[in-house]
């Protein structure tokens, strides 16, 4: 599984964050040959930072589109991830401005990129569960369920796969693979994703581990928001299998695919927060009930019926396992100063 990136060129944007370090690790294991362009990783401490990484990088903003085509240009990579973005609901109440110009014309940028680097055969760009129009019921969301967006955040993204869509109706029509183009491209829908290594600010793991260094007690709100929870490896390892088919030239997988837990997986934001605390003791939690000064959704959950059945994914880690490893890569990082990524990683494959 995923020898096809053995030594294959790949290109991340967004390799600074949470999702793009673990990805380029991952790509380290399985041998890739990757380069990335991002903006400087913004928390202290770093995931990109401690794993001091000596792979390709360049530090630039999305939204300079001339400097991220020299970038990729360079490179010459054969697949292509995107992952940079804002991906922060409450900061894109703050600044929309931002979250659209980084959202939407940095995928335009991307998209537009890849337009002029003809060696570039297949191109994953990633989204978000919050894509959908979230009716707040029970269902799971399907592929082919509407886009939506109460907040600016998911509303951005879901443009983003409206863009994305038009490019290859436009450019990379499917009926004219192999005869005008050679380039694939798909999105990705994920949320909820959890693991060592994010510091970001109002997330629910960072939020706890945060306090509990400094012996404080995590104020948790929306203690019963139903959320599907999966590790970062399981969320990735559907990114990877997904670009493997669009290298392999499959047209038919160049299209949505939900990357999510089984539903009866799905857990509120209390019940996570007290496994953590059963792992870590040091872990002080405490439920506040306080009006929102922003919409948050109460409930959602993907269905990942597709990418089971047509992809052949599946989770490895259930959410019991995914809080634990996540919990344990802190602690370890805490309390012995050890970086846990390739050895879960490891874990994880094998």
């Amino acid at each position: 599984m995923l020898e096809i990136y053995k030594n294959k060129k790949v290109f991340v944007t967004g390799h600074t964050g949470f999702k793009g370090t673990w990805l380029c690790s991952f790509l380290d294991t399985i041998g890739a040959i990757h380069a990335g362009y991002s903006l400087e990783p913004n928390t202290i401490p770093s995931h990109f930072q401690l794993l001091n990484s000596n792979n390709i990088s360049t530090i630039g903003d999305i939204s300079n589109i001339t400097a991220l085509k020299e970038s990729i240009r360079q490179f010459q990579p054969e697949i292509l991830f995107h992952l940079a973005a804002q991906s922060l609901v409450r900061e894109s109440y703050k600044n929309p401005l931002n979250t659209y110009q980084t959202n939407v014309m940095g995928t335009l940028n991307v998209l537009e990129s890849v337009r002029e680097c003809s060696s570039i055969k297949a191109v994953v760009i990633i989204t978000t569960d919050k894509v959908y129009e979230n009716k707040e019921w029970i269902y799971p969301y399907r592929e082919n369920d509407q886009l939506g967006g109460y907040d600016m955040y998911s509303s951005s993204k879901a443009c983003a796969e409206i863009l994305t869509k038009s490019y290859q109706s436009s450019y990379y029509n499917l009926e004219e693979y192999k005869k005008k183009h050679e380039v694939l491209i798909a999105t990705a829908r994920a949320g909820n994703v959890i693991g060592g290594g994010d510091w970001s600010t109002d997330r629910l793991f960072p939020d706890i581990i945060k306090a509990t260094v400094d012996k404080k007690t995590t104020k948790i709100r929306n203690p019963y928001a139903i959320r599907p929870w999966q590790h970062v490896l399981d969320c990735l390892n559907g990114y990877l299998l997904l670009g493997e088919k669009l290298l392999k030239g499959n047209q038919e997988f160049a299209n949505a695919w939900n990357f999510a837990p089984y539903s009866f997986e799905s857990k509120t934001v209390s019940e996570v927060a007290e496994m953590s605390r059963s792992i870590w003791q040091d872990i002080k939690i405490e439920y506040i009930q306080t009006g929102n000064e922003y919409h948050e959704a109460n409930l959602l959950k993907l269905d990942n019926t597709k990418a089971i059945s047509s992809l052949g994914w599946k989770p490895k880690w259930n959410t019991e396992k995914a809080i634990e490893q996540t919990v344990n890569w802190y602690k370890e990082y805490y309390l012995k100063g050890n970086l846990l990524t390739y050895n879960q990683i490891e874990v994880f494959l094998s």
